[in-house]
C-alpha cells in the first residue's frame, strides 16, 4: 500500500502487515550460540541482534542507514495554559531543527542516521479538544500520510521524533483513555509547569477524555486527542511495520502515538522496541502497558527523539557483535 486515504486503510495496512523472518530469527539464534563468548554474555544485546535479524530477514544482519524523522505541530488546547512556552516556541524549533542545532541533530549525526523535519500546518493548531476533536477526519488523513510518506523504505531502523509546545497535555490525555485511571496517573510537568499548572494539566486531560475517551478504537481516539505531529507518528510507525523496517521509540509522547497502533491492531509494535524511559511522568506506566523494556534510563525529557536516537548505539553494538564476532569454529577456540 502507497497511500493511506482514512483510518480504515492504515488499519488494513497494520493487519495485512510481515511478521518476523522465523528463518532468519533461527539461524541469528544458531549463530549467537557459537559465537566466541559464553552463553548469555552480552545479555541483552544477543535479544536484540537476533530481534533486529528476523525483522530484516537476515541471519547476519547490517546496520548502516538508520533513518530519523521530526515530526512537528501545535495545539488548540495549549490555549488553556497547559505549557510553560508559547506555541511560536514549535516553529522557533523547526528552524533550529534545520540549521543543525538541536540535540537531535547531533545525536542523530552521532549515529550515523538521516534526519529529516517536517512541520505539519504550524499555523493552524488543531482544535482544543475539550470542546471538539482534534482533528476532522481529512486533516486527521492528512498527518497520517504525511508521517507514511516520510519514511525511506530504504531504511534499516527508524526513530520517530516530535517537537509540539503542549504536546504532553493530548499524549497524557492519550495515555489515560487507552489504559484508564485517573488524569493524575498520567500527566507531569512537560516543559516546566508548576503546580497550579499541573493541576490545570490534569483537568483539561480529564476534560478531554470525558467527551472523547469512549469514541472509539485508539485510531479514533488519536484523531480526537491527538496532534499533527503525534498522527504523524503513528503513520510512520505503521508504515515501518509495513516495509519490516524495526522501530526504537522515543519518550512518552512518541509512545502515546503508538499505544493508539498498539489499541486498534494486535502485534502493531511488533517491531519497536524502546529506547528509553524519559523522566515526564506517565511514560514508565505507559511502556509497562506496551510490554516493552527501556534500554536505557538517563532522567531526559527532552523529545525530538532523543533518547532513542542515543539508544540506536546500544542496538548498533548489538548487532556489530552479532554479525562481526567470529564463532567458535572460525576462531579456532574450543568451546568446551
Amino acid at each position: 500500500m502507497t497511500t493511506i486515504q482514512s483510518a480504515d486503510d492504515l488499519r488494513a495496512a497494520l493487519k495485512a502487515a510481515q511478521v518476523p523472518d522465523a528463518t532468519a530469527r533461527n539461524a541469528a539464534q544458531d549463530r549467537n550460540g557459537q559465537l566466541t563468548k559464553p552463553p548469555g554474555a552480552l545479555g541483552r544485546l544477543e535479544d536484540l541482534a537476533i530481534w533486529y535479524a528476523a525483522w530484516r530477514g537476515d541471519a547476519r544482519p547490517r546496520l548502516d542507514a538508520p533513518q530519523v524523522i521530526v515530526f512537528a505541530g501545535n495545539h488548540g488546547v495549549t490555549a488553556r495554559g497547559v505549557s510553560a512556552f508559547p506555541a511560536e516556541v514549535t516553529e522557533q524549533m523547526v528552524l533550529n531543527f534545520q540549521a543543525g542545532g538541536a540535540a537531535i541533530n547531533q545525536l542523530s549525526r552521532l549515529a550515523g542516521a538521516r534526519m529529516d523535519v517536517h512541520p505539519i500546518r504550524l499555523a493552524e493548531p488543531t482544535a482544543d479538544f475539550t470542546t471538539a476533536p482534534a482533528m476532522d477526519d481529512a486533516g486527521f488523513v492528512e498527518a497520517l500520510q504525511i508521517g507514511w510518506n516520510a519514511v525511506d523504505p530504504a531504511s534499516d531502523l527508524l526513530v520517530t521524533g516530535e517537537m509540539g509546545i503542549g504536546n504532553t497535555t493530548p499524549a497524557a490525555a492519550l495515555a489515560n483513555a487507552l489504559y484508564g485511571g485517573k488524569a493524575t496517573d498520567w500527566v507531569g510537568r512537560g516543559t516546566g509547569v508548576d503546580d497550579r499548572g499541573l493541576d490545570l494539566k490534569a483537568q483539561v486531560v480529564g476534560e478531554g477524555v470525558a467527551l472523547h475517551g469512549q469514541a472509539g478504537d485508539g485510531i479514533e481516539i488519536l484523531r480526537r486527542l491527538g496532534g499533527r505531529e503525534i498522527a504523524a507518528m503513528a503513520g510512520a510507525i505503521a508504515r515501518a511495520r509495513v516495509e519490516g523496517i524495526p522501530v526504537i521509540l522515543d519518550g512518552f509522547i512518541c509512545c502515546a502515538a503508538a499505544a493508539c497502533l498498539d489499541a486498534a491492531v494486535q502485534g502493531a509494535l511488533d517491531h519497536c522496541i524502546a529506547g528509553h524511559v524519559s523522566a515526564e511522568a506517565g511514560h514508565r506506566a505507559l511502556l509497562e502497558k506496551l510490554d516493552k523494556e527501556p534500554l536505557l534510563s538517563l532522567g531526559m525529557r527532552l523529545g525530538e527523539g532523543s533518547g532513542a536516537a542515543l539508544a540506536i548505539q546500544v542496538l548498533k553494538g548489538a548487532v556489530a557483535c552479532h554479525s562481526g564476532m567470529a564463532t567458535f569454529a572460525e576462531a579456532g577456540v574450543s568451546d568446551g
